[in-house]
């Protein structure tokens, strides 16, 4: 199976502002966006997936406007510290997290490892038979699941793989 995991355009939010699954607009640039990005993948899918956060449905309707969202396919629930600055979260706070985010939660959110853990349960719930689907989600899920499909330390996903807004990642996947 082919599987394109395609990230979503530009959000409208300043920079340093912490909005994992905060369900936050996208810039005026989005037709340009979304033009190379359509430019860039298939015409046709068998299925299209997508996070239900508007970043990413704005773009899965110009794929297919059957695509279908689901919440496991959600960035990275940062809890209590979504929509604050990351300087203003309290050192105390925010620590434990930077000591180790593989497996610390954000306070009241999840950690990373949660996140790919429902990246990969969504995964395994695609049918067997498709052979091309498209996946319009996150940095976050789309790193989760390059490691899974590479066998990568999740510790290690951001480090070897850059992921702009609007990439288009693919991936050949078989299950077992």
């Amino acid at each position: 199976m082919e599987i394109y995991l395609i990230r979503h355009t530009t959000p409208d939010i300043e920079r340093g502002i912490c909005y994992g699954q905060s369900d936050m607009p996208l810039k005026d640039t989005f037709p340009l966006e979304a033009k190379h990005i359509l430019e860039s993948i298939p015409k046709q899918f068998d299925k299209v997936y997508s996070s239900p956060l508007q970043r990413c449905t704005q773009l899965a309707v110009l794929i297919d406007k059957n695509y279908i969202t689901d919440n496991r396919l959600k960035e990275l629930d940062f809890g209590s510290w979504e929509l604050k600055k990351w300087s203003d979260i309290p050192n105390a706070d925010i620590q434990p997290w930077y000591n180790d985010w593989v497996n610390t939660p954000a306070d009241k959110g999840e950690s990373y490892q949660e996140l790919q853990n429902r990246a990969v349960s969504f995964i395994n719930t695609i049918p067997n038979h498709y052979n091309k689907i498209a996946i319009v989600t996150h940095s976050g899920v789309i790193r989760s699941l390059w490691a899974y499909f590479n066998t990568i330390d999740l510790k290690n996903s951001f480090n070897v793989l850059s992921i702009e807004y609007g990439a288009v990642l693919k991936i050949k996947y078989s299950k077992i």
